[in-house]
């Protein structure tokens, strides 16, 4: 005796299909999968499209920060994500990030301690295999002017050149900077390179008048400051 036949979205009542429940009902009464399963349009041969998003959203504990920080190859893994679908999601995902950040740079955020400096750019970071050094440029009142990618490296390093960021400094106006650079191997202690570099770039920024006030070193979702060590030249 054959199984019952598996349902797919469109053989649903109308109203229980995402598309359609977001014209009819708007987008806030959509479930994160029904709003993930409107962007994929289709599922797999075994799962209707919003079958294989909460699969996706049980994988990332249903927090969508985890989900945008999944890699493209990783998202590929799940049976009926293929690359395009993929990047839709990915894309989707940072927008909305861009969209929120938009705001918060409109009402100036505010830089105060290391705990801000973190909670801006942790994100930038997340899942990272390899390091990247950014800067946070601040105006005179210690708000957030622009954040800037310096240089992108390997899994230990990343080269960066002065002449590559007091430009862009000089440019914004920017009365301080915060640095900023990952370990991806997730070992929070700063290398003598790191040191150095942070005197090298606190002495000339003090010959342009300007401040370096922080060095933060990012792991998985926790950081190291030099300024809360008292490393800071």
């Amino acid at each position: 005796m054959k199984g019952p036949k598996k349902l797919t979205i469109k053989s649903w009542a109308e109203s229980d299909r995402p598309r359609e429940k977001l014209m009819l009902l708007g987008r806030r009464v959509l479930s994160d999968a029904e709003l993930l399963a409107v962007l994929i349009g289709s599922g797999s041969r075994e799962h209707t499209a919003v079958d294989l998003c909460r699969q996706i959203l049980h994988e990332c504990e249903y927090d969508l920060e985890k989900l945008a920080a999944l890699p493209v190859k990783d998202l590929c893994r799940f049976k009926g994500i293929g690359e395009a679908k993929a990047v839709t999601i990915i894309s989707a995902l940072e927008l909305c990030y861009r969209r929120s950040a938009g705001g918060r740079s409109r009402q100036m955020v505010r830089v105060r301690c290391s705990r801000d400096s973190f909670s801006l750019m942790n994100r930038y970071f997340a899942g990272l295999k390899q390091e990247e050094f950014w800067i946070i440029l601040l105006n005179r009142a210690g708000r957030l002017i622009c954040k800037n990618q310096v240089s992108v490296g390997t899994l230990g390093e990343t080269p960066v050149d002065p002449k590559v960021i007091f430009p862009v400094v000089l440019q914004h106006r920017a009365s301080s900077i915060v640095l900023c650079h990952n370990h991806p191997s997730g070992d929070l202690k700063p290398s003598k390179q790191d040191i150095y570099l942070t005197r090298q770039l606190s002495a000339a920024s003090n010959l342009l008048g300007i401040s370096v006030s922080d060095h933060l070193i990012f792991g998985t979702n926790q950081y190291f400051s030099f300024a809360d060590h008292d490393l800071m030249p």
